[in-house]
């Protein structure tokens, strides 16, 4: 990873320590003892810290010999993302989340997880959800995140996750989550076995961005209100929690929480159903032939792309509302192929559906072949696989225990006893 471990402030006391004689007399015996129990308080919560404080002191800059600046401390801004391990992955997934990343692990500090956690808010298959986190993260791999750049790891293998969960519940109206949009969809198709956890899924997503102090969070459309959720909820906890009355406890002050900035990522965030170009790729529908998946064999691609829906229209053009459809295949093609629009569109003008088929199965085998052939060579290797995992999740649990010790004493918990 380019810098597994974020570097964070030094934990400071913000207990002032009499100066002065005068001082020191007026204190008295009671005075000092009332110092010693704050400053052991303290104490308490910022040993737990002091791992961070060797990390932080070698990524900062050298000083060159002779000067007599201080020492700079150079971050990186963080972006975390993740996607769920229900089904396979698909060309959506890839197009509109995954293949951004690998553009972004070269600039950015970048934390992607396998968010098995969101997975069970509605009912689903134990050992299928086992096999497809492994496959989730070795997909992560094959598309062409580096372990070696980019921290990978598995949502539950950070239990800080959960944990926080539960603290941001408590600062979080029920209200806000009664309005996300997605909730009421999920929440009228499933009727009276709607879970508690699907309404509160917004609140994990919220631990996952905030537990690592994201700057960025990619998002598509349908995932904005989520962000906003977070920033809200993030924002709450400063101004409950934070501040001078979070110093008063021994903290240092300020904001709780980092509140997080939307990344819009590039084309192809919204790749639609080969079956409705008005609907948006997806593991969940039950048509088997509406996606493509990252590990299709080449006949399922040809078959899938054969009876994809198209129109009677003549000639192939982007942007057209009656053609939704065509511009769906058109920007996967686009996509697949490495052109750009406009040469998708003057290439494709006159084509015919027949003879466009053929040309968008070719670029998409031949885009997916090396993918699938590091995906076979990470799924087979067990102790490569597990390793990244355990690499990961190490990294991922030292930034996200900084970031919940911060909550539980700006919320006043006691600290564990040593």
């Amino acid at each position: 990873m380019i810098s597994l471990r974020a570097p964070c402030l030094a934990a400071r006391s913000s207990v002032r320590v009499p100066t002065t004689q005068k001082q020191h007399m007026r204190g008295g015996m009671l005075g000092s003892t009332l110092r010693r129990v704050v400053h052991t308080h303290s104490g308490l919560w910022n040993t737990r810290r002091s791992v961070h404080s060797s990390i932080r002191a070698a990524a900062a800059t050298e000083t060159p010999t002779g000067s007599d600046e201080k020492p700079k401390t150079e971050r990186r801004m963080r972006v975390l993302s993740g996607v769920q391990p229900t089904g396979d992955l698909h060309l959506g997934n890839y197009l509109g989340a995954i293949r951004n990343w690998v553009d972004l692990q070269g600039a950015y500090d970048t934390y992607f997880c396998v968010v098995d956690l969101h997975a069970i808010t509605v009912a689903h298959e134990p050992a299928k959800l086992l096999e497809a986190t492994r496959t989730s993260a070795a997909t992560y791999i094959a598309a062409g995140i580096d372990p070696e750049k980019a921290t990978i790891f598995v949502q539950s293998h950070v239990t800080a996750h959960a944990e926080l969960t539960w603290l941001l519940n408590c600062a979080t109206p029920i209200g806000w989550l009664e309005k996300m949009i997605q909730f009421k969809e999920k929440a009228r198709k499933q009727g009276e076995n709607v879970s508690v956890g699907l309404l509160d899924y917004p609140v994990l997503m919220a631990s996952d961005i905030l537990l690592y102090s994201a700057d960025l969070v990619p998002v598509g459309d349908d995932q904005r209100q989520h962000l906003e959720l977070t920033r809200d909820i993030a924002k709450r906890v400063n101004d409950i929690y934070g501040g001078k009355k979070w110093k008063r406890l021994g903290g240092r002050g300020g904001r709780v929480l980092k509140v997080p900035e939307a990344l819009i990522p590039p084309q192809g965030a919204r790749v639609m159903s080969l079956l409705d170009g008005t609907s948006k790729m997806s593991k969940s529908a039950e048509a088997e032939g509406s996606r493509i998946n990252l590990n299709d064999t080449k006949d399922e691609i040809t078959k899938k792309i054969k009876r994809c829906k198209t129109d009677s229209f003549e000639g192939l053009v982007y942007d057209d509302p009656e053609r939704p459809e065509a511009n769906n295949l058109l920007s996967i093609y686009q996509l697949m192929s490495g052109k750009t629009k406009e040469e998708v569109a003057a290439e494709c003008a006159t084509m015919r559906w027949g003879d466009f088929k053929p040309v968008l199965t070719d670029a998409v085998i031949a885009h997916l072949d090396p993918i699938q052939a590091r995906y076979n060579e990470a799924i087979s290797d067990k102790a490569y696989l597990d390793a990244v995992l355990k690499k990961g999740a190490e990294a991922a649990n030292e930034s996200a225990e900084y970031t919940l010790n911060n909550v539980k004493q700006a919320m006043g918990f006691m600290p564990p006893l040593k």
